[in-house]
């Protein structure tokens, strides 16, 4: 079987329990994004690095409890090393829920301490923990009870008045205590009152330097950076000061071929190299496999790919053909090579 064939014919439920290196896969790591970070987007994203640790979406612990688990946790095979974020602040709630994730596959289990929407919010859970590192200890603990995969928490540096440099010390203590050796930390405070989400992934000033002075404080520990880092000159900077890991969040969504084409080589220090038209190439026996599917439509996945040749001649067509032509009737991979031709004749 062709590596084409393979990958879109892989698993998409419970995998056999083959194990990863999730912490060497972090130096690197796409970061869980509502909305864009689904099984399509990861796919995508795999074939452009095969190195990088990819996250889910988050979802929410009774969601994976009680909720349709195969539309929620069903992934390909080939997105390995992949895992999964979990929202909540039920110990047992979480526990359940780990337990379902790991059964599942998942190399890593992540706890979402850092997201500051109202919907969050009020279900007491994302960035209000942290004014309760002793609940996110507890939840952390209940997880590794149950699991053998990696509980990991993903945090800001504190929230509304909270003073980062003394909270996120006694925050990383509490939790680590309780199990957790890795922690992604987002640079910012979220305002969880006054900020809407979009305003609290840039109006909040970044302070890469506190990251940096808590990998002082906890040499044991494995810290990743997170918020603003928009290309891997500037992940190695952190990687070459010490920190364990950098995620990349927008802009791995936006300018992936800029991002993962070369992530492999420069972070990782290996790895095949594809160009951006190979992988719309690579692309498409998952396209038609997607699309044999019920309810599938080609929208679904093009709309992960839009950004593929940002800053290249031919991208505006590339966009724009993909945009108007996907919810045709019968659309199929025709309509992206069609949109390739647009890139293809500005290049040569």
């Amino acid at each position: 079987m062709s590596e084409n064939a393979r990958m879109s014919a892989g698993a998409s439920s419970p995998d056999s329990k083959e194990t990863y290196d999730v912490s060497h896969a972090a130096r690197l790591s796409v970061a869980p994004m509502m909305d864009w970070t689904d099984r399509h987007c990861r796919f995508f994203h795999r074939l452009m690095s095969k190195q990088a640790l990819l996250y889910t979406e988050m979802v929410t612990a009774p969601a994976v409890i009680h909720g349709d688990r195969a539309r929620l946790l069903d992934y390909n095979a080939a997105e390995h090393p992949l895992a999964i974020q979990l929202g909540g602040s039920d110990p047992a709630q979480l526990a359940q829920a780990a337990r379902i994730a790991a059964d599942w596959g998942y190399a890593e289990v992540n706890l979402n301490c850092g997201c500051p929407s109202d919907r969050v919010q009020s279900g007491a859970f994302g960035a209000v923990l942290m004014e309760n590192a002793a609940l996110v200890a507890d939840c952390v603990a209940a997880m590794r009870a149950v699991v053998d995969v990696p509980v990991t928490v993903k945090c800001r540096i504190g929230v509304d008045d909270q003073d980062p440099a003394a909270i996120l010390p006694d925050f990383l203590a509490r939790v680590s205590a309780a199990g957790c050796d890795r922690f992604t930390i987002h640079a910012r405070k979220a305002w969880l009152k006054g900020l809407s989400p979009k305003e609290n992934r840039d109006i909040p000033p970044l302070d890469y330097d506190l990251v940096h002075q808590m990998k002082g404080l906890f040499p044991h520990l494995h810290l990743s950076v997170n918020g603003g880092v928009a290309d891997l000159d500037a992940a190695s900077g952190f990687l070459e000061r010490g920190l364990d890991g950098v995620m990349i969040g927008r802009a791995a969504y936006h300018t992936p071929a800029e991002i993962l084409l070369h992530a492999d080589a420069v972070i990782f220090g290996g790895g095949q190299t594809h160009s951006a038209e190979e992988i719309v190439h690579l692309m498409l026996p998952y396209i038609e496999a997607h699309l044999q599917t019920s309810n599938g439509r080609l929208q679904q996945v093009t709309r992960h790919m839009l950004g593929l040749f940002q800053g290249r001649p031919g991208a505006r067509m590339w966009r724009r053909y993909l945009s108007e032509n996907v919810h045709l009737d019968g659309a199929d991979s025709r309509v992206v090579l069609d949109a390739l031709a647009y890139v293809t004749k500005e290049a040569a």
